[in-house]
């Protein structure tokens, strides 16, 4: 059904915008009151632990018996953690909340599956493309409640690495991490790009996600790998693999980054760095990517070079920290020169990552960096502690086993007295930590649960065509004929609930789609079906004959509804029904051009409830979306009954 020009006709609006002010103002509450609830919780159990310390002195565990809420058993024997750790857990855990934070942004709930899937997926294989859809498909069902979730669960992930610095729980830290960096990596990043053509390390291959699984995974190992420099040689030894594999393809030829601008067309670093210097920043970042753009485009073999030469020697360099020999001298310089390259490409190429755009996360440099350091660290600054040092840390490991009286004591753990001494003798860091591991539940639980209703979210409607506004009106009478040539008026469906809706018969656009939302809402009305009649009065001006009207029920699957009813008759009847009702009908080439509009009226024959059925886009999202929301309506004016609305 073709558009109106006139911009107050309702039902005429366009689809669903990235800032639609109903989804922001939705996400923005969500956020608000979730974000109480969740500091609300973290302030009752902090001052019940204070309060507990306070009043029961006793509970608390004998010094030395409990380090950072773990028992001194999983401490495994170090008294301090070892800096490459920390480094890493530090890092990733606040590049974690730097994430959540951006997830908030308001254009997110709309944009992230065509701003951010989309795109990634634009250029992937047909079998990647599929599973985005997937994914595509599912956030925009429920929005809102996949944008808050993602906030808290990557804010939870920070917090719970920052404040969980040994044990058991620090290490399951890791493994969520590890866990939720997959889920970003395949859906989010489309998995990096290593399926898409023109992979690049410049340009975040193979995603930066999968930086954060590889350091979950390190987070996760037990602290005892972190005493010894292997782990650090073959961190650094899989880094110098990966760099000197991604200064090959850089210089394979036929990709399009040797060349700058060639009779006019950019070369594939010059598209991108010139792309990413269009889009809105700050201006002095803005001039400089455009300046490196335009030296790249009249320097392209120079450039890339420049970029094979040094990812190759930081490569090497690498790979040389993790043997014996004067090759181990190459490691600093090679760390140096990482380091730089890594900033001047976040800078030159990725824009900052978050920046000119709907950026979620710092791309790829920054945690490829930390990486880079952490095995560094892991190398050169691993702390050896002495062979006496060593026997009374095993000792102390080994005691819980060996000792009757303390085998005897591990029962109390579980009574009342026992949990209560464990919560009181926490540091405050462990209870940190624990609402870290809350938030990821507290936005995991309501993404599952959201993503297990196959029905949209009727927030997508409201969105597209506005709430239904709700009225307490007599419904004008009308006197017409249905598709089997029976006569039907409003007086004759007294005592059920009537969902009206206004459709084309000969459209081929929003109408079938609207006839579509009309019967899923039929069948998501299950039982209570009975007790409502779906009514269609037809809306063009010229091909109005009962002939089109059954035409347009087969063709859209509308016959075997058994409490529906298409209505036409004489023109002149119609005409009343579309004026008593508001709508405005002009004649067009074959279809009509007309408002969309939908009413519940209840079972005195009273108007309810008006809706605005636009459908928008017309995707499986909002014609989800609209048919639950003509349910809810309809269920809401059910359970009213005869009462006036609330």
């Amino acid at each position: 059904m073709p558009r109106a020009s006139s911009p107050a006709m309702p039902g005429m609006r366009s689809g669903l915008d990235v800032t639609n002010p109903v989804l922001v103002a939705a996400f923005r509450s969500a956020l608000l009151h979730q974000g109480l609830v969740a500091l609300l919780i973290l302030a009752t159990v902090a001052v019940a632990w204070a309060s507990v310390r306070e009043l029961f002195p006793t509970l608390k565990a004998p010094a030395g018996e409990r380090e950072g809420g773990a028992p001194a058993g999983e401490r495994e024997g170090g008294e301090r953690e070892e800096p490459a750790r920390r480094l890493v857990r530090y890092g990733f855990g606040l590049l974690w909340i730097f994430d959540g934070l951006l997830q908030a942004q308001p254009a997110m709930p709309a944009g992230l599956p065509g701003k951010v899937i989309a795109p990634a997926a634009a250029t992937s294989p047909a079998w990647v493309q599929h599973l985005l859809n997937w994914a595509w498909t599912a956030w925009s069902f429920h929005p809102i409640e996949a944008a808050t979730a993602t906030v808290w669960i990557q804010v939870g992930i920070g917090t719970w690495l920052l404040a969980a610095e040994r044990g058991t729980i620090s290490r399951l830290a890791g493994l969520v991490s590890v866990g939720w960096g997959l889920v970003v990596w395949v859906f989010g990043e489309a998995f990096g790009g290593v399926f898409a053509p023109g992979l690049s390390l410049l340009f975040g291959a193979p995603g930066a996600a999968l930086l954060y699984v590889v350091a979950g995974a390190l987070l996760a190992l037990p602290e005892r790998f972190w005493r010894s420099a292997a782990l650090g040689k073959l961190l650094l030894s899989g880094l110098g693999l990966f760099f000197v594999g991604m200064a090959v393809l850089q210089a394979w030829p036929g990709r399009g980054f040797w060349q700058g601008a060639s009779h006019g067309k950019p070369g594939s670093l010059v598209a991108k760095v010139g792309s990413i210097s269009a889009t809105p920043q700050p201006a002095p970042l803005a001039r400089l990517i455009a300046g490196f753009a335009s030296f790249a485009a009249g320097h392209g073999f120079l450039v890339n070079t420049v970029a094979v030469i040094a990812l190759a020697a930081i490569g090497i360099g690498l790979l040389g920290g993790g043997l014996r020999g004067w090759l181990r001298r190459l490691l600093l310089p090679a760390v140096i020169l990482a380091t730089v390259a890594c900033l001047a490409i976040w800078v030159l190429v990725q824009d900052l990552g978050f920046l000119g755009g709907l950026g979620t996360d710092p791309n790829s440099m920054i945690p490829l960096l930390l990486l880079v350091l952490a095995g560094y660290l892991g190398v050169r600054r691993v702390a050896q502690p002495a062979e006496q040092e060593v026997a009374p840390a095993l000792a102390t490991v080994q005691a819980p086993a060996t000792d009757p009286a303390l085998a005897r004591r591990r029962p109390a753990s579980i009574r009342p007295k026992g949990l209560a001494r464990g919560f009181v003798s926490a540091r405050a860091s462990g209870l940190v930590a624990a609402w870290g591991a809350f938030l990821v539940l507290f936005g995991a639980g309501p993404m599952a649960m959201a993503q297990a209703n196959p029905v949209a979210d009727p927030i997508i409607a409201q969105a597209i065509g506005g709430s239904s506004a709700p009225l307490y009106l007599r419904a004008p009478p009308f006197t017409l004929t249905d598709q089997y040539g029976r006569p039907v008026s409003l007086a004759s469906l007294r005592g059920k609930v009537v969902l009206l809706t206004f459709l084309d018969p000969v459209c081929y656009t929003d109408c079938p789609v609207i006839a579509e939302e009309v019967h899923a809402a039929d069948q998501m009305l299950g039982s209570d079906a009975s007790a409502v009649e779906m009514v269609a009065i037809a809306a063009n001006p010229v091909r109005y004959a009962l002939r089109y009207v059954r035409a347009f029920d087969r063709e859209h699957d509308m016959t075997g509804l058994r409490n529906y009813v298409y209505l036409t008759g004489p023109l002149a009847q119609l005409r009343k029904a579309w004026a008593d009702y508001g709508m405005t009908v002009l004649p067009g080439r074959s279809m009509a051009i007309h408002s969309d509009l939908a009413f519940v009226i209840d079972s005195r024959g009273f108007v309810r409830t008006e809706i605005d059925d636009n459908p928008g886009p017309g995707t499986a999202a909002a014609r989800s979306s609209f048919a639950a929301m003509f349910t809810q309506d309809v269920e809401q004016t059910l359970a009213d009954g005869h009462s006036p609305p609330r």
